[in-house]
């Protein structure tokens, strides 16, 4: 990665292939429509003027929202961009903010706990196709 900064914005319809294309390479992270994403709060990251991840959450309750998805383009992983998706989201959802992810994700686990999350719950067998058990986590801003 070049010295070229990256950027955060609001996603745009424009912008729907280029979520859908980093989901699909992330086999870690729901595969949702990314149509629907348009209806909640969608962040992108920009680099190189490309879309290089995303993060979408929406407001459940007045003082709670749910971060739905997360994901970077796989060859720009490591480098910060989860961290600043999640963190600027954190920034915009006043009170906590929940997510579930998979049992045996470490790496985002270790990213959110990084974060300031907590571990708060369980759900068994929550993931249909490998019946893995997700792993509810929350932070306050």
């Amino acid at each position: 990665m070049n010295s070229e900064p990256i950027t955060l914005r609001r996603g745009t319809p424009e912008d729907l292939p280029s979520i859908e294309r980093i989901q699909s390479a992330s086999p870690e992270a729901s595969q949702w429509n990314v149509r629907e994403y348009l209806e909640y709060d969608l962040l992108v990251a920009v680099y190189a003027q490309s879309v290089a991840g995303f993060a979408v959450a929406r407001r459940v309750a007045e003082d709670e929202s749910e971060l739905l998805n997360l994901a970077v383009e796989p060859c720009l992983r490591r480098r910060g961009i989860a961290r600043r998706l999640v963190t600027e989201l954190t920034a915009l959802h006043s009170g906590a903010l929940w997510l579930e992810v998979c049992e045996s994700n470490q790496k985002a686990r270790k990213l959110y706990v990084s974060l300031g999350f907590i571990e708060s719950g369980q759900r068994p067998n929550y993931y249909p196709i490998s019946n893995e058990s997700a792993i509810v986590m929350k932070v306050h801003s």
